[in-house]
């Protein structure tokens, strides 16, 4: 049976430049601030990368392995849970492509091979929206967003 993919895609404009805008995403010192994580690697294809719990734990929770580093214009990364480091069909592909836009900046995140239905595809559906916000609002007003909030009861 062949296994049903879906794609989330993500497309934002902040008012930046392409190469502010890769090193937030590249640099631990910056990701944890608007991520809450750490973005560990040396951001060269073929290398691996770590997505690392800013806290006191310091636990890693996605790994994967650079597959495109072109700054400022484009990385591409793989992305698994840590737990699932060990199986190759557990992985997805996330690509982020920087463009100039006037004084802006267009990002667009696309997220692709994530398995339908999996606790990973509804993760990111709902963890993408607030992360890139949060990173729009620190590159605008120096102050990212509280991405563990959680929506208030009604």
């Amino acid at each position: 049976m062949t296994r049903q993919t879906t794609r989330f895609v993500y497309v934002t404009f902040i008012v930046s430049t392409p190469e502010k805008v890769f090193e937030a995403i590249t640099r631990p010192d910056i990701t944890r601030r608007y991520w809450g994580h750490d973005n560990v690697s040396d951001w060269k294809p073929g290398s691996k990368w770590e997505h690392v719990r800013a806290n006191d734990e310091r636990s890693v929770n996605i790994v994967g392995e650079v597959v495109e580093s072109s700054p400022p214009e484009r990385l591409i990364v793989t992305w698994a849970n840590a737990s699932e480091a060990a199986d190759p069909e557990a992985y997805s592909r996330v690509t982020f492509e920087i463009e100039p836009y006037e004084d802006m900046v267009r990002l667009t995140v696309s997220h692709d091979d994530l398995i339908v239905g999996s606790g990973m595809a509804i993760g990111v559906s709902k963890g993408w929206p607030l992360v890139l916000s949060s990173l729009k609002s620190l590159l605008e007003t120096g102050r990212g967003l509280d991405v563990f909030a959680k929506p208030k009861a009604a």
